[in-house]
């Protein structure tokens, strides 16, 4: 039976998805693939600890964490994927073009399924 965290807990939890988010942040700026999945493996447990807490322990305390913990993923998950179509490009450009794997894009969905009849 899952006991919900007391207020005090919520803000330690809280405390140290924000000190996580920061880790990920640094993980993020030195391509640190290691760090980068530590960081979604513990917000990922951390995540599932608030989510037993319930809004009956959110004080004003908690908001706060929550609100700064809510803009640092934003700014962690804007940078991920700035990262992503970073990589993309490269990509594209040493295979040449987006050919590759954009071949008949603009082809409709049931052409591909007449196609291969």
């Amino acid at each position: 039976m899952s006991q919900a965290l007391i207020p005090f807990d919520l803000r330690d939890t809280l405390r140290q998805m924000v000190a996580v988010l920061q880790e990920e942040r640094q993980a993020l700026a030195g391509l640190d693939l290691d760090g980068i999945m530590g960081s979604a493996s513990a917000k990922s447990a951390m995540c599932d600890a608030i989510d037993m807490a319930g809004i009956s322990a959110i004080d004003d305390e908690c908001r706060g964490l929550l609100e700064a913990a809510k803009k640092m993923n934003e700014v962690n998950r804007q940078v991920r994927n700035l990262i992503a179509a970073n990589v993309a490009a490269r990509l594209e450009a040493f295979t040449g073009g987006s050919a590759v794997y954009r071949a008949r894009a603009n082809a409709p969905a049931y052409a591909y399924a007449a196609a291969r009849g």
